[in-house]
């Protein structure tokens, strides 16, 4: 019997969970399975602590069904390099000792970047989940994981056709790159059953294609308290012509605060703590509109052929506005894209190829033919 190949499964923040939970529970379907034929897989999950409030990690996990992490690395917040080089320094000697086979980084946050570096340092082959997504602006931190994570990773593991496209055009060669579908739908498909059965509508009054969805954190949203303030009379100005359901992110709670900006009394604008995963998926596939900032609600929109308007000047998913429901927005023009796509069809775009549920086995399969 072959020795079984070791993966070493690092995630960081609520948006990895999502992306690691099916390939966990394949690997342990296939060792629930015993087969002596074939390829088995032994894997380290291992936690770097870069997400540490429990609303934003714990629930997600236990939502998820993911074990407990066999390592956390209790990374911490801090700037952009005390969080990177906390996670470096504190992933090495843990890779050093278990001596992977493959590490398995996903997404574009620091410890993605971070764990990938280590491993070039030491030898060990990455292989990077959701490869070859460009906003095209380096101004944005995840941009710059995204782009040195993909020059030193051994293998590249892409979502959508065009980030084959992105990652050629930067001269990866076709031998690293590998077209295997959006990881994040599988978690999608496996949790329907879950998220269909969240009383999350009930509790906020909100009925079935008569509500807007808001999730917005990103720095460039509410770090900027002119910005910040103007983004929440937009909110109330939509409010007036469909009800809000707003999940607040602890980020922008903390600069509403911090910026003294009062939330107004509208009884059309639902303020919620942060919800778990079910919950969101509800809210998703019901909201007649969501209106965001998050990457990973771009996708999930697209999959219910929910509108969504994405309150950013560019996006790493470009396929959610080519093919899905997506549609970028700005500050001046969000209460009037917002109307326009209430007056617009209930169910628009289409689903992206290879969003269909499979993805985890692709990857593993991808990961078994190079070891």
């Amino acid at each position: 019997m072959k020795p079984p190949i070791k993966l070493l499964i690092v995630a960081g923040a609520r948006p990895n969970f999502m992306k690691i939970a099916p390939l966990i529970e394949r690997i342990d379907a296939i060792a629930a399975c015993g087969a002596s034929n074939g390829n088995r897989f032994q894997y380290t999950f291992v936690h770097t602590g870069q997400h540490y409030d429990s609303r934003m990690s714990r629930i997600f996990l236990q939502e998820l069904g993911i074990p407990e992490p066999h390592e956390n690395l209790d990374a911490g917040s801090g700037s952009q390099a005390v969080q990177t080089a906390n996670v470096m320094i504190r992933f090495e000697p843990l890779c050093a000792a278990i001596k992977p086979d493959w590490v398995v980084v996903v997404g574009d946050v620091n410890s993605t970047m971070a764990c990938a570096l280590v491993c070039a340092k030491l030898g060990v082959k990455v292989a990077h989940v959701e490869a070859g997504l460009r906003s095209f602006d380096r101004t944005m931190p995840e941009e710059i994981n995204r782009l040195l994570t993909d020059a030193i990773s051994d293998l590249l593991l892409t979502p959508s056709a065009d980030a084959n496209e992105n990652l050629k055009r930067e001269g990866v060669p076709d031998s690293r790159i590998s077209l295997v579908g959006n990881i994040m739908i599988d978690t999608l498909v496996s949790n329907l059953g879950k998220a269909r059965s969240s009383t999350v509508l009930h509790r906020c009054e909100a009925r079935r294609k008569q509500f807007a969805y808001v999730t917005l954190h990103r720095p460039s949203n509410v770090d900027d308290p002119e910005r910040l303030a103007r983004v929440m009379d937009g909110l109330y100005a939509i409010a007036k012509e469909v009800p809000l359901v707003f999940p607040m992110h602890p980020r922008t709670q903390k600069m509403l605060t911090q910026y003294r900006i009062p939330l107004a009394s509208n009884r059309h604008l639902k303020l919620l703590e942060p919800v778990g995963y079910h919950d969101s998926l509800c809210l998703t596939e019901n909201a007649r509109l969501v209106i965001t900032d998050s990457g990973g609600l771009q996708e999930e929109s697209t999959f219910f052929r929910t509108p969504c308007l994405t309150l950013r000047a560019n996006t790493e998913r470009p396929v959610t506005i080519a093919l899905g429901s997506n549609k970028l927005t700005s500050l001046e023009r969000l209460v009037t894209d917002a109307e326009h796509a209430l007056r617009a069809n209930v169910d628009s775009g289409r689903i992206p190829p290879l969003w269909d549920g499979q993805t985890a086995d692709r990857i593993l399969a991808q990961l078994a033919a190079r070891s």
